[in-house]
């Protein structure tokens, strides 16, 4: 088995958007020492969004995916080695084990493993056909599908569910979302602004069902042919897409001693457990300045820029992770904005300034009079003010919040 040393090497475990960016961002920041970048995937990093975005719906090419060139890596002495897994962590050692029995020793680490699939626990559901959406080759499948496919079940109104309805429904093809709560996004949006998004898609022509409970995906010839309910109706599908949720990647934190917690435990500088490893993206459960607690976010910005605090965090800057979460979706004739964080019912009023009927509002979730978030649906260019005002933590009068005559800047001159 070949040996190892302890080198000054940085080590990035995981090469999406997280790790690509830290990667760029210690080059960026002048670290010049040997920078290793390990992806278990045969691709270069490439960004996720698109992928239930504009590459699944056509409108956007496959190079549009990737964070950066293929060049871009040699360019900066990035030793990027894809289809590499990761077994083991010895922080003690200081060393990752690989699965060819190697060893890479590390001065700094850097975990940003992402997420899996939840998978659904039915029968049938491993049957072809049955698709979920996570990876590059995942959307290759899926859009190979609405080619050929003429119905189509979609397990989970979440955000990918309720996009990938979208992605179908614009190639033609018939849907079916099946959601086991009693509106789509329900804990993350609430009641008030989850109808939004049943209207939107009933609207486009999708069978919206909601409390149901899937009990066997059905099928012939090894391939799956429908969904059959607790209550026993049958759904007819030529393929049917789970997107049920998704769990952090955390097995090498874990079996390495880190603490681990609904993802790897981190500081506000992203710093694990470990002082020489961090975390960054959808595994780091992160201590948030700003909110006094630690928190997860499985969305694009919080891959962008958290990996870019830890970077510099690695580097021995006194970077600190206090960004307002933020994410995004465009779902037919729907762009959306949302900023800031609330606990399912950790709210007491939502207010409306625009018409949620017509598409065209925003919405603000508040809590003893203060905002904690807010969600900008195809208006555009308030984002920054709509964060300033989750940010300030500051008592708002209701009524101006939602009089459209009343600039949102105004409301923060207090």
């Amino acid at each position: 088995m070949p040996g190892h040393d302890i080198t000054d090497a940085y080590v990035i475990a995981g090469a999406g958007l997280a790790g690509a960016r830290a990667a760029q961002t210690l080059r960026e920041e002048g670290f010049d020492g040997p920078l290793v970048l390990i992806g278990e995937e045969s691709e270069r990093p490439y960004e996720r969004p698109p992928l239930s975005k504009g590459y699944l719906l056509g409108t956007a090419e496959q190079d549009s995916v990737y964070v950066h060139p293929a060049r871009w890596y040699d360019e900066h002495d990035v030793d990027l080695r894809l289809g590499t897994q990761v077994t083991a962590i010895d922080p003690g050692g200081r060393h990752l084990r690989l699965a060819d029995g190697s060893r890479v020793g590390y001065a700094k680490l850097l975990l940003a493993t992402g997420s899996a699939p939840r998978l659904l626990p039915a029968p049938g559901a491993d049957l072809d056909g049955v698709l979920y959406l996570r990876r590059l080759r995942d959307c290759e499948r899926i859009k190979a599908a609405f080619a050929s496919a003429s119905r189509v079940a979609v397990i989970g109104a979440g955000w990918i569910g309720l996009e990938t309805a979208a992605a179908a429904r614009a190639a033609g093809v018939q849907v079916t979302v099946l959601e086991s709560a009693e509106l789509p996004l329900l804990r993350v949006l609430g009641r008030e602004v989850a109808q939004v998004f049943a209207d939107l898609h009933r609207g486009h022509g999708v069978d919206m069902r909601f409390g149901v409970q899937v009990a066997e995906i059905t099928g012939s010839g090894g391939h799956a042919d429908g969904v059959r309910l607790a209550d026993g109706t049958r759904v007819d599908a030529d393929v049917v897409i789970v997107g049920i949720g998704i769990t952090p990647n955390t097995a090498l934190a874990a079996h390495a001693g880190l603490d681990v917690d609904n993802g790897v435990r981190t500081d506000e500088h992203l710093r694990t457990s470990d002082p020489d490893i961090y975390a960054a993206g959808d595994i780091a459960n992160a201590f948030h300045p700003l909110l006094g607690r630690h928190i997860r976010v499985e969305h694009w910005a919080n891959a962008l820029n958290q990996s870019q605090t830890a970077a510099k965090a690695m580097l021995g800057q006194d970077a600190v992770y206090d960004k307002v979460p933020y994410f995004f979706t465009d779902q037919y004739d729907l762009g959306m904005e949302y900023s800031g964080y609330v606990e399912p019912g950790g709210y007491d009023q939502v207010v409306f300034r625009g018409a949620a009927g017509g598409r065209e509002f925003i919405a603000f979730w508040l809590s003893g009079g203060r905002v904690l978030a807010g969600m900008n649906v195809n208006i555009w260019d308030v984002n920054d003010a709509i964060q300033a005002l989750v940010r300030s933590g500051r008592p708002v009068d209701p009524h101006r919040l939602a009089d459209l005559g009343v600039p949102l800047d105004a409301l923060l001159d207090l």
